[in-house]
């Protein structure tokens, strides 16, 4: 007779034979670029859109991380529209701070290594040299407000957690960011409104993300700052990203950031240094590579095909 070993059962999922990294926010620029290069790296991933999995959720999380039994968790997941959160604050709060933390309290109880992203938006600008990781954050906006409550949490429920601030990402991969705007407008010859009087430290996502993984890897802890190294205003990285695509830098237009309209109050400066040392290159050379695959994808979005005669 055979004896039936109850321990055989299968109760419930069946875990992944290799413990993955988790990633949330599958279909955001970070998610998807966080996908392509653990792809490179051989990193084995879950990605999960906002759809499949509600970040505020508790119970949704304790189920994903029950399901997929991750050695690591990347909240890629947030609210990104700066301006419609002074309104939208709720949504706002909701998706970049309580997610967060949710998150950090379910990784904590599992013993499972967390990343998240911050901004450079939590400064209120009046340091008139590159912000450190020590420095107090003053958020002038809901948004950078949002992301404040999220590292306060977060590190409270975790404090192993890792917190990476950044700033003014930009990439091949996604054109929804400033330099592609910029180069779609002198493409177009059309004018392009860019602020001269607020510098910041713009970011290449491919970077950002290959040096996130490795602190990661080296399970590093608390917050700190990851930016190419260069600070420019908005109207300065418009023209010096137009003058590499050989485009006549004429169509940007220098503006005070207050005559822009927008809601949300920027920091006049939110350079972003590190106490741990340039982790990135400088953003001139990753800028250059950039604007040619940019400018190529946009050369061929543009040109027409060629008639064929019947």
């Amino acid at each position: 007779m055979q004896i039936l070993n109850f321990s055989d059962l299968n109760t419930g999922p069946v875990q992944p034979t290799i413990q993955p990294l988790l990633i949330t926010g599958a279909h955001g620029t970070l998610g998807r670029a966080f996908q392509r290069i653990c792809a490179i790296r051989g990193i084995e991933t879950v990605a999960l859109s906002r759809a499949e999995l509600d970040i505020t959720d508790a119970l949704a999380v304790e189920l994903a991380l029950t399901r997929y039994n991750p050695w690591a968790v990347v909240n890629a997941a947030g609210y990104v529209k700066v301006d419609e959160a002074e309104k939208d604050f709720a949504r706002c709060y909701r998706a970049n701070s309580t997610g967060p933390a949710v998150l950090a309290a379910a990784c904590a109880y599992r013993d499972v290594h967390f990343l998240t992203f911050s901004s450079d938006l939590v400064f209120d600008g009046g340091k008139a040299e590159a912000y450190v990781e020590s420095d107090l954050p003053r958020p002038l906006s809901v948004y950078g407000n949002s992301k404040r409550l999220a590292e306060r949490d977060v590190l409270h429920c975790m404090p192993n957690a890792l917190v990476v601030r950044t700033s003014a990402l930009f990439g091949p991969w996604d054109e929804d960011n400033f330099v592609f705007n910029v180069l779609r407008a002198g493409q177009q010859q059309q004018a392009f409104d860019a602020a001269d009087d607020v510098r910041i430290s713009p970011t290449f996502i491919p970077d950002l993300v290959n040096v996130a993984l490795d602190l990661l890897i080296d399970e590093e802890k608390g917050v700190w700052h990851l930016s190419n190294q260069g600070a420019y205003t908005w109207a300065e990285l418009a023209r010096l990203a137009a003058d590499m695509g050989g485009l006549d830098t004429s169509f940007v237009v220098p503006r005070a950031m207050q005559t822009l309209g927008l809601p949300a109050a920027r920091p006049m400066n939110s350079v972003l240094g590190s106490r741990e040392g340039d982790l990135l290159p400088s953003l001139e050379h990753r800028l250059h590579g950039c604007v040619s695959e940019l400018m190529h994808a946009l050369r061929n979005t543009t040109e027409e095909p060629m008639a064929v005669a019947s």
